[in-house]
């Protein structure tokens, strides 16, 4: 029962393949990956000259490999990385020769300019130098509001993955919740996100209808969740907000309206 207090919270705490766009000014084509590592999924976003036709990432060796292939000999490309993925001292190959690249680094992406030479098919490795931060495995990519918000950096998918990460995961009934409820929420959200990547009017109508939950879930910042009480309280305040704003105005509309008529 208490488990079910916190549904509300992690319904869109728990970021499909890759998909491409080109970018405003035409000049390079953006490319999103989801890199799927013992389910936490870390969505790299690259921009470039050259097409990338695959992905991959081996965990043991901390190296993420993209072939691409390329019509120019110049090539250029950049490239945002999250560092949970690789940590931020990273070291680059092309076509197994090793190579300099330029990368600046923030607390929580690396930035990453690729400059590399030769037509056709080419090979880029990305290896972790250092164990970057240890994969907790209650967490987890942020499926559907990075899907309806566009990027994993989003402000509305940072402030979810923070209320996750540094609130609920902090207690033992919110971090045994979170483990359980992860099994569940990944068998349906994927889909839910892939159909929102295809499909602009549902992606705004699960935009608008969860838009009320962020509003509430956003108070929970303003407050200390640092125990068990705590996190229960504050899980009944916003089951109790939600089921007003999602049960009680539209159940209120619909007697208006029979009474108007």
């Amino acid at each position: 029962m208490k488990f079910l207090l916190l549904v509300p919270l992690l319904l869109l705490l728990i970021v499909n393949p890759a998909f491409a766009f080109l970018s405003e000014d035409g000049t390079g084509l953006i490319e999103r990956f989801d890199v799927n590592v013992d389910g936490h999924i870390f969505e790299v976003i690259t921009t470039s000259n050259y097409d990338i036709e695959e992905h991959e990432f081996n965990k043991d060796e901390k190296r993420l490999t993209f072939f691409v292939n390329s019509s120019l000999e110049n090539n250029l490309g950049e490239m945002v990385l999250p560092n949970e993925l690789l940590g931020d001292n990273l070291t680059f190959y092309v076509n197994d020769v090793k190579s300099i690249q330029n990368v600046k680094s923030s607390e929580k992406i690396s930035f990453i300019t690729l400059n590399f030479t030769g037509i056709g098919n080419n090979k880029i490795d990305i290896i972790g130098t250092e164990i970057a931060e240890t994969f907790d495995s209650q967490g987890g990519g942020c499926l559907i509001a990075t899907a309806t918000f566009d990027s994993e950096m989003s402000e509305q998918v940072q402030q979810l993955r923070e209320l996750r990460d540094n609130s609920l995961l902090q207690t033992e009934y919110g971090t045994a919740f979170v483990k359980s409820f992860n099994q569940f929420y990944y068998s349906f959200s994927p889909f839910i996100a892939d159909y929102e990547r295809e499909n602009v009017l549902f992606k705004e109508a699960i935009k608008i209808t969860i838009t009320p939950m962020l509003l509430s879930l956003s108070v929970l910042n303003y407050v200390d969740i640092d125990s068990e009480q705590s996190v229960l309280g504050y899980g009944i305040g916003i089951i109790s907000l939600n089921a007003m704003m999602y049960l009680g105005l539209p159940i209120l509309g619909i007697v208006s309206l029979r009474r108007l008529f």
